[in-house]
This record gives C-alpha cells, sequence and structure tokens, in this order.
C-alpha cells in the first residue's frame, strides 16, 4: 500500500478534496487581478502641457500655447516658450520655415480623465521625462514575484503549506491595502514589491496543498481547473476596472477578499504528505482522519494508525532519508545539461513574451477593457487546443509549435500599419493564446522530461526563468525609446528562438517517466549506439570479400 492508496480509501475524489480544490482556487481568480493590474492603476490618459492662458477656452488655448507633432496632435510633452497670439485664427498656421522656441511643460500637465478618473501615471506625473518609471513599478512588482517563489518555496519545505499560504493570504491583503493609500510612487513600489512576494507564496503553496491531498488519477484534471480559475481572473479584472475607475478603489477591490481568504484559510488541513516525510505522523494521521470524516469514511479512517501510515509510506520515507540532489544536479551530465538549457529558453521566452504582450493592451488601438476580455477569453481555447495536441500529436511538436506561432504573430504587427487596428488585434490575440498554450504544456513537458530525483529542481529552474522573464519584459519596452519597432522584434524572436531549442528536446508522450539520471542519460544514447553497431557491421561486410578471395 502506498499513500495514494490511503487516499483512494478515504474517499479519493471526495467531499473533502472537492471542497479543498473550490477554496483554494477561488483566490487564484484574484492573482490575475494583480498580476494584470497596472494595466489600469497605471493606464496612461492623453495629455498635454499646461497652457499659460486659460481664458480663452480650451480650444483656444491649446492653439496658442501647444504645438502639434509629425501627425497634426497635440504635443504631449511641450510647449510654445512664449504664447503664439497669431495662432487665434482658426485659419492660421505657422509658417514651414519659422522655428519657434518650446520648453518643457513646467507648469504640470492636464489630463484627459474620460476613460480613466485617476492613476498612478496622472497623479504622479509618470509622463513624458518620467514616463518610464510606469515600466520599473511592473518590474519591481515582478521581482517580488520572483523573490517570493525563492524564498516561499523554502519555508514551505521547512514550516508546511498551510502555514505560508495563511501568512501570504495576509501578506497580500495588507499590502494591496497599503498600496490603495501610497502617498508617494516610492511607497507604491514597495508595497507593490511585497504584493509580488505574497503572490508567489499563494500560487506555490496553494498548488502544492492542493496536489498533495488529490489522487494521482485526478491532478491533471485539478491542475487544468486551477489554470482555468486564473482565466477565469482576467474577466473578472476587465469588469472591476470598467466599473471602478479610480485607481486606489481598484486597488483596494482586488486587495481586500484577501483578509477573507485569510480568515477562511485556517480551516485548511495540512498536507498529511509534508507532515509524514516530516515526521510528523501523529499530526498526518489527524488530517487523514479529519478528511475521512468529511468524506463520509470514518471507519475507514478509524482503522488508520501510526504504524499503517509508516509501513504504508516505507519507500516515501526512505527516499526522503536519501542524499538529495539539487540544482547542480541539472548541469552535471550531457542530457540533462541539454534539457535544462532548453527548458529554461522555453519559460523565459514564453513568460517575456507574454507579459510583454498582456502589459500593453493601450497600443492595440482598442477599447483596454474589451481588450483585456478578449485576451482573457483566448485563454480558454488556446489551453484545449494545447490539451488534444500533447496528447494526440505530442510534447515537442505542442511546445515548439506553440512558441514560433507566437513568435511569428508579434513579429508580424511589426509590418501591420497603426491604422490598421483590428488586424493589429487579431495577430496579438493569437499570439497570446500560444503563449498560453506554451505555458500549458511547458508544465508537462518539463516535469516528464526531468527524473524524479531532480523533478522538483527542474521544475523550480523553470519556474525561476519564466520570473526572470516576466521581470525583464517591461524594461523591454523602453528600448521603443532608440527604434521604436525593437521592443516587438526583441518579443518576436525570443520565443521563435526557444520554439527552435525545443525541436532538439526529447519527446515524452508515451514514454515512462525516467526515475534517475542514469536512465535519462541512457534513453540518450540510442542514436550513438546504432551509430556504433552501424560501424561495426560495415567493417565486417568489408572484411568478407577479402576472406573469400584468398
Amino acid at each position: 500500500m502506498t499513500f495514494a492508496d490511503i487516499l483512494d480509501n478515504l474517499g479519493g475524489m471526495g467531499r473533502f478534496q472537492r471542497m479543498s480544490v473550490a477554496f483554494l482556487a477561488i483566490p487564484l481568480m484574484f492573482l490575475a487581478n494583480h498580476n494584470l493590474l497596472q494595466n489600469f492603476t497605471a493606464g496612461i490618459p492623453e495629455h498635454h502641457c499646461r497652457p499659460r492662458i486659460t481664458q480663452l477656452g480650451a480650444e483656444s488655448s491649446l492653439r496658442i500655447s501647444i504645438p502639434m507633432d509629425e501627425n497634426k496632435q497635440v504635443e504631449k510633452c511641450r510647449r510654445f516658450v512664449t504664447t503664439q497670439w497669431r495662432l487665434l485664427d482658426p485659419n492660421a498656421t505657422l509658417p514651414s520655415n519659422t522655428v519657434v522656441d518650446t520648453e518643457p511643460c513646467v507648469d504640470g500637465w492636464i489630463y484627459d480623465r474620460s476613460m480613466f478618473t485617476n492613476t498612478i501615471i496622472s497623479e504622479w506625473d509618470l509622463v513624458c521625462d518620467s514616463r518610464t518609471l510606469r515600466q520599473m513599478a511592473q518590474s519591481i512588482y515582478m521581482a517580488g514575484v520572483l523573490i517570493g517563489s525563492v524564498l516561499f518555496g523554502n519555508l514551505s519545505d521547512r514550516f508546511g503549506r498551510k502555514a505560508l499560504i495563511v501568512w501570504s493570504y495576509l501578506l497580500m491583503g495588507v499590502a494591496g491595502s497599503s498600496t490603495a493609500f501610497s502617498p508617494n510612487y516610492t511607497a507604491y513600489c514597495v508595497f507593490r514589491f511585497l504584493c509580488g512576494m505574497a503572490m508567489s507564496g499563494v500560487a506555490i503553496n496553494s498548488v502544492s496543498l492542493c496536489m498533495e491531498w488529490i489522487p494521482t488519477k485526478y491532478r491533471a484534471i485539478v491542475g487544468t481547473i486551477n489554470g482555468y480559475g486564473y482565466t477565469s481572473g482576467q474577466f473578472i479584472l476587465a469588469g472591476l476596472a470598467y466599473a471602478i475607475p479610480g485607481w486606489r478603489w481598484l486597488q483596494l477591490t482586488v486587495s481586500l477578499p484577501f483578509f477573507v481568504f485569510f480568515l477562511y484559510s485556517w480551516l485548511y488541513v495540512e498536507s498529511a504528505r509534508w507532515l509524514a516525510i516530516s515526521g510528523k505522523h501523529e499530526q498526518a494521521v489527524k488530517g487523514l482522519k479529519r478528511a475521512a470524516q468529511i468524506n463520509g469514511k470514518k471507519n475507514e479512517g478509524d482503522k488508520l494508525s501510526v504504524e499503517v501510515l509508516k509501513s504504508s509510506m516505507q519507500k516515501e520515507l526512505s527516499s526522503a532519508t536519501k542524499a538529495s540532489h539539487g540544482m547542480a544536479d541539472l548541469m552535471w551530465t550531457p542530457a540533462i545539461r541539454r534539457i535544462s538549457c532548453g527548458i529554461s529558453l522555453v519559460w523565459f521566452s514564453t513568460a517575456f513574451a507574454y507579459y510583454g504582450l498582456a502589459m500593453d493592451l493601450q497600443n492595440f488601438g482598442f477599447n483596454i477593457y474589451l481588450t483585456q476580455l478578449v485576451f482573457g477569453a483566448v485563454d480558454f481555447p488556446a489551453k484545449l487546443a494545447s490539451v488534444l495536441t500533447i496528447t494526440f500529436v505530442g510534447r515537442r511538436f505542442s511546445q515548439a509549435s506553440s512558441l514560433i506561432l507566437a513568435g511569428l504573430c508579434i513579429l508580424a504587427n511589426i509590418f501591420v500599419p497603426s491604422d490598421l487596428s483590428s488586424l493589429r488585434m487579431v495577430f496579438a490575440v493569437i499570439g497570446k493564446g500560444s503563449l498560453a498554450a506554451s505555458f500549458n504544456c511547458a508544465y508537462i513537458f518539463s516535469g516528464e522530461l526531468f527524473p524524479t530525483v531532480v523533478r522538483q529542481s527542474g521544475m523550480g529552474l523553470g519556474g525561476t526563468m519564466a520570473r526572470v522573464g516576466s521581470m525583464i519584459a517591461p524594461l523591454v519596452k523602453m528600448t521603443g525609446e532608440i527604434f521604436a519597432p525593437l521592443p516587438l522584434i526583441i518579443y518576436g524572436t525570443a520565443p521563435i528562438i526557444s520554439g527552435i531549442a525545443a525541436c532538439f528536446l526529447p519527446e515524452t508522450r508515451n514514454v515512462p517517466l525516467a526515475e534517475t539520471i542514469e536512465e535519462v542519460e541512457r534513453r540518450s544514447r540510442p542514436l550513438q549506439e546504432d551509430e556504433q553497431q552501424m560501424k561495426v557491421l560495415l567493417a565486417s561486410t568489408k572484411s568478407d570479400p577479402i576472406k573469400d578471395g584468398s
């Protein structure tokens, strides 16, 4: 008997497991809100310098105070040094050879509040020379996600899944609410960094606590439910942002639910698997009996004891006491090194391009709320399509094709004129859906490529590279100041290179999971052995005619 058998005897996917999945999935919806929140709280409203003269009416004041850019639009960051009274005549224009001195917006800016009532951009004037601070704020949040994944991942192995998820809920509630009351940009970034850390704590421990209570045959279904929970959160964000246009109230609205999650999370039952492996067998038995009671299997639970648990988990407990493998083993042998490098590229480029698209909704020329809805909706068919190709075609094909298609769609928008907003949107939606499919495939493909002894380390490496990619993605937008298409070139090239690299990874469809590093190395050598045998065979055939003629 194994631990999986114990779960089956105590109700399998019973009421306890279904309740756990539901209560853990609801907070995942709000994680999407925080990840993509800055599309709305840091939305960039139309703006221009504050005119010197305001008594003449808005239109006249603009004509005599603000120059026009090459697109005949009001300049956003400059104004005339002296008032151009001659432009009061609607038919008057400045002669082409006339040079009129301009200056920065020394008196501040006027913002169009028709779409965004208030954002951090309009409140703290993060425009013109300060416009890069917007991308910096998102990168700081993603840096918190990266630090949190390392910190909370290690702490959960030491103190348990429940303790970490409880305090992660509280941290998200406190830090998120404090963000809404930030007095300045610096405080905003500090609180957003803490939100990023909390996000990792919630995500990592939700998955661990959920999966460790779920029977093996249901894990794929539960993983899909969790993924669609996050996708559903993108719909929620679009509705909330539309209903609450002020950034402080929106920030507060998506943060307060975490106090509710904090309160009911005390009812969670700690992972019995983790308790047993950590040597806390009495607590593990107590948790299993509680699950059995909720599942209506009290009699089966009463039969369980510490001795029964130890004998059932003898293999798992003995494995836990053996010498552990670490990150260094991922680069120690040729086959594992090739897998590690390929998976690192896949995770990095998927997250890099995904957040490059998902955090740039205003540049597609559509209503930002509708764009958010469409970007969320495309994940449903994209993930379904990826499941079908993963199952019936293969992991390697699914991973490579989704990445290459995403990169081609991103690069295609370089050549689409800005006035063809519908076509640009189509390419962006296909690209975003392809990246969602790539994420879906990466979780499965990575877990199957790495052997059991380093599987968690390999998945941790992939997750870390994904967070590095999401942290760098906002900063790449700054390269648009050098050359406008450069961000799209970078976002599009990265997944294509990674897709090509994925073609050199081993196929794992219908292949048993490898248990050891040595097994992975043996599987990588069949071609070399076949070549050696062919050389021997050729050598023997060449020697036969000599013998015949002698």
